[in-house]
């Protein structure tokens, strides 16, 4: 292993909004469970989380932009997760935490009507693997357990046919359409969806491609 990456991954132990817990210590319950506001935030603002955040650009851009809100970037690449850790910790970011864990394990970290949004900003679409998709129906049920009623969920992503499949199975499994954008940067939107952008964004604009969002509501009848 890199020199360097040793060296972030011993830093990542002191960064104190970090958690790093293996699976079989939640079986313990992971302690800020149902409480992340009252314990850890110290507020009663809403918490909006970022799947698969990895170096966190968009939950840093986000809690820079609206301090009145509690921001979680989730991803399992401890690598990654310490840029974002960094800069929170340079910039005295009191409304930032991140989790490093699979997102298959989201329950153990949040509880019913905890989190009020949720940003998915360009996932891996996993062609032919459904399972793994993040706006498969496996997911956006995981995703209703946690999720206020009318929970916000956003999809950004250079891959069109990501957006087709997450269409049908809002369709299908009745939850509700916003908004679909199929070039983003040629549309005239404005606000956090454009002013943020990631690493890799950059460059596929750079290159010509096209970036898309979807935005839609979940029920959560379940």
């Amino acid at each position: 292993m890199p020199k360097k990456k040793l060296i972030h991954f011993k830093e990542n132990l002191t960064f104190p909004f970090l958690f790093q817990y293996r699976y079989h210590e939640l079986g313990n319950g992971f302690p800020l469970k149902g409480c992340w506001k009252e314990k850890f935030f110290q507020n009663s603002n809403p918490v909006i989380l970022e799947l698969g955040c990895g170096k966190g650009e968009y939950t840093v851009g986000l809690a820079k932009a609206h301090p009145e809100k509690n921001f979680i970037g989730m991803d399992i690449k401890g690598a990654r997760l310490w840029r974002g850790c960094h800069t929170v910790k340079q910039d005295n970011l009191g409304n930032v935490a991140f989790i490093r864990s699979m997102i298959d394990h989201i329950e153990h970290y949040f509880t019913r009507d905890e989190i009020s949004e949720i940003w998915i900003t360009f996932p891996d679409p996993h062609p032919g693997k459904e399972r793994k998709r993040l706006t498969s129906p496996r997911f956006i049920e995981k995703f209703q357990k946690i999720m206020k009623p009318g929970g916000i969920i956003h999809l950004k992503t250079d891959d069109m046919n990501l957006v087709d499949y997450t269409s049908g199975v809002i369709e299908k499994c009745g939850h509700k359409e916003i908004l679909t954008i199929r070039d983003l940067y040629n549309s005239g939107t404005g606000g956090d969806v454009v002013n943020v952008q990631t690493y890799y964004e950059n460059i596929w604009l750079q290159e010509g491609k096209k970036i898309c969002y979807l935005q839609f509501s979940i029920n959560n009848t379940n």
